[in-house]
């Protein structure tokens, strides 16, 4: 019952057929419907391997939770109450309200709506004034986004929403609340919307109402204020290209999916080893892409500092280059393009045309509002040459990233990665990495 639950969720990670264990389960509210805490340890099928732990909050009722969509249900079972039907207790507003009065008793919320969407957490709004995360794959001790999140606001950093609790048990954070931010939308679907006005009207970028640009010069300068803060709150060292391309070759065989030339991939990785102008080394968003941004009204709010979730939490933990969170950024508005075609059609060449010419617009002018930021300056490789091979070198470890995910999540969209790790390698030889010391 539990495996088969747990496949069906976007959350979890898993592939083939893991041994999956119960290691906890604790009552949080009696009644009926009962909520329950489950926490789920899942290894290889062999059992071998580093196990992964999953949080998976319960309700039990006896009746089928008819309201509940069918990808939350458990199943039926029997118990001395009679035949109990479980569900993902989150799916339902009623118990996900008794959650978070256990996460954020302080705040006495009076109502929860759960957010849907695609999403690798879940996402509750409390009394629409509060948003509570409540992290699905957890490990022992600070969660990521929490962790980050509490520092930059120690700084004064305002554009990341603060925790104002977080729920922990046993060392582990489990869920976090923060204020809700009502917004103009996120980035990518703002994005989307830019690129369905500019195929409508086949007209330049420029001359659409929608026009990106000045989103992404202001979005551009508030990533450069970010990292700006985070080299404040977690200090800032010099470069290690040679532990850069250890980690990128890490992943590189991860994914080791037959689609990717790993040999002339990991080649470009190891000219990192040999480089000398590669910047300082900060804390990092880690996964920084168009929808992990609001649009607010005189800037953008970043969001979900935990990091790329298929990455060992370690690993997304270690300094690195603020250019792979640009990576992430400019990667991103490739993909929205690439998507937006595929939706509107990618046979016809005028699209391709105009949906080049605003991937070309928005990814400048992203760029110039980050070079804005002069304080940013000091973090990168100090000649232009080195900072632009450095962001395309991050480019392709984020495109081959991409493919990891989408083959475990959309295998349908795999293409897309695959396509843009072979454009990166087909322009290799503007890829000249860094000067080699010596």
């Amino acid at each position: 019952m539990l495996p088969a639950f747990l496949a069906g969720q976007r959350w979890y990670s898993a592939v083939d057929e893991p041994r999956v264990e119960l290691r906890k389960v604790d009552t949080l509210a009696d009644g009926w419907p009962t909520l329950m805490w489950l926490l789920v340890e899942v290894r290889g099928n062999n059992g071998a391997g580093t196990p992964s732990w999953y949080q998976v909050p319960i309700g039990a009722t006896a009746e089928r939770p008819d309201h509940v969509a069918e990808s939350a249900l458990l199943g039926e079972i029997s118990s001395p109450r009679g035949p109990t039907h479980l569900f993902d207790a989150l799916a339902d507003d009623e118990l996900a309200l008794r959650f978070a009065h256990i996460v954020a008793p302080d705040l006495h919320p009076h109502s929860a709506r759960v957010q849907g969407g695609e999403q690798s957490n879940t996402s509750i709004v409390l009394d629409e004034r509060y948003i509570m995360k409540v992290f699905r794959r957890v490990q022992p001790g600070a969660n990521p986004d929490v962790e980050v999140t509490e520092a930059l606001g120690k700084v004064g950093f305002g554009a990341v929403p603060v925790p104002v609790a977080i729920w922990r048990r046993n060392q582990t954070d489990l869920a976090v609340v923060r204020r809700y931010e009502r917004s103009r939308g996120e980035g990518f679907e703002l994005a989307t919307d830019s690129l369905r006005e500019l195929f409508n009207r086949r007209r330049p970028p420029r001359d659409c109402k929608l026009d990106f640009a000045d989103d992404a010069r202001l979005l551009g300068q508030n990533v450069a204020h970010l990292h700006v803060a985070l080299a404040e709150a977690f200090g800032a060292e010099p470069a290690d290209g040679a532990a850069w391309a250890t980690d990128m070759a890490a992943q590189l065989h991860r994914v080791a999916s037959g689609k990717l030339d790993t040999g002339r991939i990991e080649k470009i990785y190891d000219r990192l080893r040999s480089a000398s102008d590669l910047g300082t080394a900060i804390r990092i968003h880690g996964d920084l892409h168009l929808a992990q941004v609001l649009r607010l009204q005189r800037s953008w709010m970043v969001l979900d500092f935990e990091g790329e979730p298929a990455r060992p939490v370690e690993e997304r933990r270690h300094p690195s280059s603020p250019l792979r969170d640009v990576a992430g950024m400019t990667r991103s508005f490739q993909y929205a393009a690439a998507m937006a075609l595929r939706t509107h059609g990618e046979a016809d060449h005028e699209l391709r045309v105009l949906a080049d010419a605003w991937t070309v617009r928005n990814v400048n002018t992203f760029l110039a509002g980050y070079a804005d930021v002069d304080a940013a300056h000091r973090l990168l490789p100090q000649s232009r040459p080195s900072r632009d091979a450095l962001l395309s070198v991050f480019e392709l470890d984020k495109a081959v990233y991409e493919v990891a995910y989408e083959l475990a999540h959309r295998p349908e969209l795999v293409d897309l990665p695959v396509q843009a790790v072979e454009r990166l390698l087909n322009g290799e030889d503007q890829l000249p990495a860094t000067e080699p010391e010596g």
